[in-house]
């Protein structure tokens, strides 16, 4: 989320950590092609055509709209404003409000220019940088850096484009230098004989330890050709229309769908780029790589093979490209040269099948506090599989985790939204389903006024106990229909931070290759575009647009002071408010205002929460504080007056509840049997015992009085205890 990103620019202590690589985060140097640019102008008619005839509200080409492309392109290109000079802009500033008119002659001259000049400055940067490699830096000099690159211009000219790369890179040298000499110290406390590494020695290290960082950065980017680069073009445009337009090129495509389904064909290897090397990171639990037990992490990938086919050598290939050339139909085999992490070359053979990636799906455990059992279901999306509604989905598995939780004798259950930033709006229509009877869950307000009322047909109640929602500012989209159904039909309690992100648009991905203009059968795959085509409403009229979910027991969180979410997005569509659906509340809680009392004094109170929010204002006092000092005296005398600011925030980490973590029949075998996966569940149920907020959302659950408990049959055999905090 761009939120995100923003408040991290701003957050100082997270700065110094990222620094090495802050300089050129988000840039890119694509390398130049003999693609057709005749492709690039058919794309470029091809989502226009498709966002004037589907958006939702689509805005005006005007020259507001060509504004804010031309600012978005440029902040793509050089955020930190460590690339272009102050001519470049003046030379680009002519197309300005010309990139409108462009776009309907089908005219690339803006994009050209600034493409070729990021290529130009970008090597000239490469100069620049590693030249600073070559003497050590004076720390005892009185200078400053603003690492906000919001309150800064573009370099004047080249000895000050010099200076800030010089700048930076002192500023990353300097943060590393003081870390080592803290661990040198340490070494000399724990072992009195032992020789301390000198300041100039540190420096050394720090220095070319923070060119090497940019030397790979630089290489992982230089991957990137102009059809990347034009992607970046592309979506400067299409965002213009609002946040969550964005289009995906076939590649990013084929991502974004495996992300919704959880699952892809291929080994099932997460793989990572080191120098010109393709190297195991991962391997994903299940998979064909992980059953086979012959590659590890760490294992670099020389060749592939399809088959009996000849091997290829994928040495300084893209990796976009090698992973293509593993992935492929379950069923199919292909052959891996690799080099082992002992130095052994060996070739593995594999049989590609469905993977499925484990950490995007649904999950759940059940909960024992003060002798009374509740179940926890965890939710990362509202996954599914748009190719096959046979295949797994999200109510699927959470209807099978609420059974498994009824089985196990469960008197309560918390969903745990946070962080869902949503996904399939059907599925939520169906999780939904199972906690209430029938009755519409959200409305859909399309393009031109049309109004339809989603709704679950199923008079079927899967669980009509008490029901906790817990949620935080980035829960979003689905997360939000499924919070606002249950807090407007009054069936369960909205616990978290103080509103959820705000996202009341509904998106349709569009492939763009079923459409046929003049030439376009010459140039292959044209990708996708995920544009907004409706707006969401709730079941009383009111939009989470902008607003979201308003939490029935909010509690602090490290953002309360923090603004941001959809309403802080540029061009999001507006809040509004249509009809109410008819529906009627159900009686679910006989207690709801004296639940929130009781919850509201327990926050009040509780020394974990009052740390958090103190800490959270803390965050918002310094937000804006950008300045650094390169003198080594203030900069160690400086970080002293943080550390010791947050001295008392690092308790937050130390919290442990009294909540104790029980298996679910058949969960133990299968840890067993699975060592990645028991790694996973233990982490898991160690994050859990350390969680003030599911901590809460149990006491709330305890408080609830039901008219109706779900069916439950008493367990016949009493759960392990795993964990006990």
């Amino acid at each position: 989320m761009n939120a995100i990103w923003l408040f991290m620019r701003k957050n100082y202590r997270v700065l110094l950590l990222v620094v090495a690589v802050s300089a050129v985060l988000w840039s890119f140097k694509p390398k130049f092609n003999n693609d057709d640019p005749e492709k690039d102008k058919i794309l470029l008619d091809l989502i226009t055509y498709v966002i004037e005839k589907g958006h939702y509200d689509p805005a005006a080409m005007d020259d507001n709209f060509s504004k804010g492309v031309y600012g978005n392109f440029i902040d793509a290109l050089d955020p930190s404003k460590r690339f272009f000079l102050e001519s470049d802009i003046k030379e680009f500033k002519q197309y300005e409000l010309q990139v409108d008119d462009m776009l309907r002659n089908r005219d690339l001259t803006f994009f050209n220019l600034v493409y070729e000049r990021v290529q130009k400055r970008m090597n000239e940067a490469k100069v620049i940088y590693r030249a600073l490699n070559d003497k050590p830096f004076d720390f005892n000099t009185s200078e400053s850096i603003n690492i906000d690159s919001d309150k800064i211009a573009f370099a004047k000219n080249y000895n000050e484009l010099k200076n800030r790369w010089r700048l930076q890179i002192k500023l990353s040298t300097l943060a590393s230098l003081v870390d080592k000499q803290k661990i040198e110290q340490d070494k000399k406390a724990k072992d009195a004989s032992y020789a301390v590494k000198t300041t100039a020695q540190l420096e050394k290290e720090s220095r070319e330890s923070a060119i090497k960082n940019l030397d790979e950065y630089f290489d992982f980017v230089s991957d990137l050709d102009r059809n990347d680069w034009f992607e970046v073009y592309v979506n400067a445009i299409v965002t213009q229309f609002d946040p969550h337009t964005f289009y995906f090129a076939p590649e990013e495509k084929e991502k974004f769908d495996i992300s919704m389904s959880g699952k892809l064909e291929g080994i099932g290897a997460r793989l990572q780029k080191k120098n010109d090397n393709t190297e195991i990171s991962e391997l994903i639990s299940g998979g064909p790589a992980w059953r086979s037990k012959e590659l590890e992490p760490g294992d670099v990938i020389l060749k592939v093979a399809q088959g009996s086919n000849e091997p290829v050598e994928v040495t300084g290939m893209r990796l976009d490209d090698v992973v293509k050339k593993i992935k492929g139909p379950k069923g199919t085999e292909v052959r891996l040269t690799v080099r082992k992490v002992d130095g052994d070359v060996k070739v593995i053979k594999i049989i590609r099948d469905v993977v499925e990636i484990e950490e995007t799906y649904a999950k759940s455990t059940v909960i024992e506090k003060n002798g009374k059992k509740f179940g926890l279901i965890y939710l990362p999306k509202f996954y599914i599989d748009f190719e096959n509604d046979n295949n797994r989905d999200a109510a699927k598995d959470v209807e099978a985790e609420v059974l498994k939780l009824k089985k196990a004798g469960v008197e309560g259950i918390v969903m745990d939204l946070r962080d869902n930033g949503g996904g399939s709006l059907k599925t939520v229509v169906d999780i939904t389903g199972l906690f209430i009877d029938e009755g519409p869950i959200v409305q859909v307000k399309s393009f031109g006024g049309k109004k339809d009322v989603l709704a679950d047909h199923n008079p079927k109640v899967q669980w009509d106990g008490p029901l906790v929602i817990l949620q935080n500012n980035f829960s979003a989209s689905a997360s939000e229909i499924f919070a606002a159904a249950i807090q407007d039909y009054k069936r369960g309690i909205v616990l978290g931070s103080k509103q959820s992100y705000g996202k009341g648009t509904v998106q349709t991905v569009i492939d763009l290759n079923q459409f046929k203009f003049p030439g376009q059968s010459n140039f292959g795959d044209f990708g996708a575009l995920k544009t907004t085509t409706q707006k969401f409403y709730r079941i009383n009229g009111g939009s989470t647009q902008l607003e979201g979910v308003t939490s029935d027991i909010p509690i602090p969180d490290r953002y309360t002071y923090i603004g941001f979410g959809e309403r802080d997005e540029k061009k999001a569509l507006q809040w509004d408010k249509i009809d109410a659906a008819p529906y009627r509340t159900s009686k679910s809680i006989l207690n709801f205002e004296s639940v929130v009392t009781n919850s509201q004094k327990r926050i009040s109170e509780n020394n974990q929460f009052k740390l958090i929010d103190e800490n959270a204002k803390w965050i918002n006092d310094r937000k804006d504080e950008s300045l650094v000092n390169l003198n080594i005296d203030k900069f160690i005398a400086e970080q002293k007056n943080i550390e010791e600011s947050t001295k008392k925030f690092k308790e937050i980490t130390k919290y442990k509840n009294l909540l104790q973590i029980r298996n679910l029949p058949g969960e133990l075998e299968l840890m067993k049997k699975d060592a990645d996966f028991s790694r996973k569940r233990k982490d898991w149920y160690e994050a859990i015992s350390k969680d003030a907020y599911i901590d809460e959302a149990i006491n709330v659950l305890g408080d609830i009085k039901s008219p109706l408990l779900a069916n439950k049959p008493i367990p016949s055999k009493k759960p392990k205890l795993l964990v006990k905090s």
